[in-house]
């Protein structure tokens, strides 16, 4: 087909829009329309995100097709996408195709070494070429390659011999027993092996906090629920109270918490949560509850941490110090 003047402009109602795009590539079609991350009416369009990369580096087409995308441009390809999410205010899809933050995970310890020794031998194209990055997941499936290829990629230098490194492992595995996933909470992850391996100092401890929720008559017969909460945080010996209002518990805890935090402040002023997920183990009454936390700074940074309990206040509470301390830490505060 003389494809210079045809093109194609794909659903994805089954499932297959960026392969019929690509279909009709090798049929000779040389205009696509797309959209970014596939945004569309119904199932949405055939996902540029995925066949720019397709077009650019996979053999098949990049050895007689020119896509007018230099490499250069290719590395900005997962900061586009997210940044369209961002916009959207939706989260990011983890498994994307490229651009997504599973797209180079390897999670079982075998596979982790392989792709450490070759990554070619799990991985289709070099994570950089898109941006992305590899991503060593660590799992209760972990094996210490994982674990050591997960310390290098946060900075934390570490000998393979190290006994620490068999203890991380250990501690990993013993917390995800209990209901801890660090898979998507690399935060906490890097605040354990730090206290493992190397040291966390005590910015704050929160001697007490206390939350309470009341439905209250605002007017006539309108009613409100507000959340209130109450921290005291010890912060190098000065003890300070806090107490906010927020439209739910752990908001109002969070609010508190970041209220003052006396020479700390600055560091944590701009912080924000952005996500929120909730997790039950254990069906019934006396449930384990995970909770995860997204937080973001001003330059647009984000972390996720973790915390688990048998009460959801104290799993957020728990994932809340986790987020703050790695903040601190991550500013070069001192204790």
């Amino acid at each position: 087909i003389p494809g210079d003047h045809l093109g194609i402009h794909a659903h994805d109602d089954t499932g297959q829009a960026v392969a019929n795009s690509l279909a009709a590539v090798r049929a000779g079609v040389r205009q696509i329309q797309g959209t970014l991350n596939g945004l569309g009416e119904r199932c949405g369009n055939a996902n540029l995100a995925t066949i720019i990369p397709t077009l650019k580096l996979k053999p098949e087409f990049s050895n007689y097709i020119a896509t007018g995308v230099s490499d250069e441009a290719l590395k900005r390809l997962t900061q586009v996408s997210r940044g369209l999410d961002e916009i959207l205010n939706r989260s990011p899809n983890r498994h994307a195709p490229y651009v997504g933050a599973s797209a180079f995970a390897t999670k079982a310890g075998i596979h982790a070494s392989a792709v450490m020794k070759d990554p070619q031998t799990y991985e289709h194209v070099a994570p950089e070429s898109v941006g992305n990055r590899r991503k060593v997941l660590v799992s209760d499936q972990a094996g210490r390659s994982n674990i050591l290829a997960e310390l290098e990629r946060l900075g934390i230098a570490v000998k393979k011999d190290d006994p620490r490194v068999t203890r991380l492992l250990d501690e990993v595995k013993e917390r995800e027993g209990l209901g801890y996933s660090y898979e998507g909470a690399d935060a906490s992850f890097f605040l354990l092996a730090r206290r493992i391996i190397g040291e966390v100092p005590e910015f704050f401890r929160v001697e007490r906090f206390s939350v309470n929720v009341e439905r209250r008559f605002v007017e006539g017969s309108e009613t409100e629920t507000v959340a209130e909460a109450f921290v005291k945080v010890n912060v190098g010996g000065e003890l300070l109270i806090s107490a906010a209002e927020g439209n739910g518990p752990v908001n109002a805890l969070d609010l508190a918490l970041r209220k003052d935090l006396g020479k700390y402040q600055r560091h944590i002023e701009t912080l924000a949560i952005v996500d929120y997920k909730v997790r039950v183990f254990q069906g019934g009454s006396d449930a384990v509850t995970r909770v995860l936390i997204e937080t973001a700074d001003k330059s647009g940074e984000r972390w996720t941490t973790v915390g688990v309990s048998g009460n959801i206040i104290d799993a957020s509470f728990q994932a809340l110090i986790d987020s703050i301390t790695y903040k601190l830490l991550k500013s070069g505060a001192t204790a």
